[in-house]
């Protein structure tokens, strides 16, 4: 079965038609459906899901149970020796989430370090997302290192630097243009 990560910008609590019509496109397809358990696009998502009764849904949390699981799907608790409530801590089921997955449709706020760290994280494994760029009311799919840079100019300066300081952004497009380029050598 082909599953789909589906994560978004915390900040963002409505979801665009455009979004929901692509989920409905994941749900008419059957393919299963992987999401976490943060407040924002993630809770939003899941309400969504359970309007819908979907069923092929897992939940993805760091520690012992969900912050958020509004329909009761399975979960998948992931261990981690970072420290509970960190950045680390919660980027642990992201990481499984790109994993776990097919394909990725993200929500992005053109702000998120965490939303844009899980296209980086897809990308890197030569998966595709597909990210909803909400302001831009945009979908720009990242499959190579040019789509990455295209979504990058979504983005204001000021959050530009923070996602660099955060994610060293310079050294992650270097890596994974070498690596895109080794692949065609």
């Amino acid at each position: 079965m082909i599953r789909v990560f589906i994560s978004g910008s915390m900040r963002i609590k409505q979801l665009d038609e455009s979004v929901l019509s692509r989920i409905n496109n994941i749900l008419d397809k059957e393919h299963g459906i992987v999401v976490g358990d943060a407040d924002g696009v993630d809770s939003s998502i899941q309400k969504y899901l359970k309007q819908k009764s979907a069923k092929s849904v897992r939940i993805y949390c760091t520690g012992s149970r969900p912050r958020n699981n509004i329909g009761n799907w399975e979960t998948k608790n992931i261990s981690t020796t970072s420290k509970p409530g960190t950045r680390a801590y919660f980027t642990a089921k992201d990481l499984e989430m790109a994993n776990d997955c097919d394909y990725g449709l993200m929500v992005w706020d053109a702000k998120s370090t965490g939303t844009l760290s899980n296209a980086i994280e897809l990308l890197s494994r030569h998966k595709k997302s597909l990210v909803y760029i909400n302001k831009a009311k945009k979908f720009v799919t990242v499959s190579d290192v040019k789509d990455l840079e295209k979504l990058l100019q979504y983005m204001a300066p000021s959050s530009l630097e923070k996602a660099e300081v955060k994610l060293k952004l310079k050294t992650q497009i270097g890596a994974l243009g070498n690596e895109q380029t080794q692949m065609f050598a």
